[in-house]
């Protein structure tokens, strides 16, 4: 017998529409729920921020990724990457299913450009062990990326059992695919878009998406349906496209490999 698990992530642009034109938060929510993954990694999550307190009467009271968690995904956790004298944003993972451990790891190469990487352990029922799940939001540039996928397999190598199921999804930035190179060979992963063309999708800018920068990484699932969501309405909310995938997994086989 085979069990499903979907998931998404999505850059949300802090809950506002590309070039900050518009408060997009309250249909940000309505889309993650419309999702209904099970497990979402969030970048650029906005934990405070003050001055939309003020200036934007319907601005939620809870932190974003309370916000956009709030009575769907139970469990959630959040790493502040990026603080400020107004507030603090960075990335979050939402989920269905318990959070055992969590830890934000700071990846920051360059002072001006804080990065972090949220790992979670989650318990996904019938899997047989813990799946380990990363939310990444690397540099904008390439030496500093090199360093930060360095980084993100170090850890998975000292704290992640060899062959127990692995989720890495975010904003890589990474539009020249040298993530394949650099971590997914190294860490035994695939990336669930890339298929036989051997290359990511396309997930921005959201409108028209012509850059690979988004991805979903996994190793010990079967990659089921994949999905791209980009274009109308999608992009009235984010400057990215969000991402969504499907697995399945066998119980007896998740055994076998802890």
């Amino acid at each position: 017998m085979t069990h499903a698990l979907s998931i998404a992530t999505w850059n949300i642009h802090k809950g506002f529409s590309q070039f900050n034109r518009r408060m997009m938060v309250h249909d940000l929510r309505d889309r993650l729920r419309e999702l209904s993954a099970d497990i979402v990694f969030l970048q650029e999550v906005q934990g405070l921020h003050l001055g939309h307190v003020e200036t934007h009467p319907d601005w939620p009271s809870q932190a974003q990724h309370e916000f956009l968690a709030e009575d769907v995904w139970a469990n959630h956790a959040y790493g502040r990457n990026v603080v400020y004298d107004h507030g603090h944003h960075g990335n979050a993972i939402l989920s269905r299913f318990p959070i055992l451990h969590e830890h934000n790891q700071d990846v920051t190469h360059l002072r001006f450009e804080k990065r972090g990487l949220l790992h979670c352990a989650v318990e996904v029922p019938r899997l047989g062990q813990a799946l380990h799940c990363v939310c990444v939001h690397l540099s904008l540039f390439a030496r500093s990326r090199r360093r930060q996928m360095d980084a993100l397999a170090r850890r998975i190598e000292e704290v992640v059992p060899d062959g127990a199921p692995l989720l890495i999804a975010g904003d890589f930035n990474d539009w020249r695919n040298h993530a394949d190179d650099l971590l997914a060979q190294r860490l035994g992963l695939t990336e669930v878009f890339a298929g036989d063309a051997q290359r990511p999708s396309r997930s921005y800018p959201a409108v028209l998406p012509m850059f690979r920068l988004d991805r979903i990484y996994q190793r010990g699932l079967r990659v089921g349906a994949r999905q791209v969501h980009a274009g109308p309405p999608w992009s009235g909310i984010s400057d990215h496209a969000a991402l969504s995938a499907e697995f399945r997994f066998g119980p007896a086989a998740a055994r076998r490999r802890s």
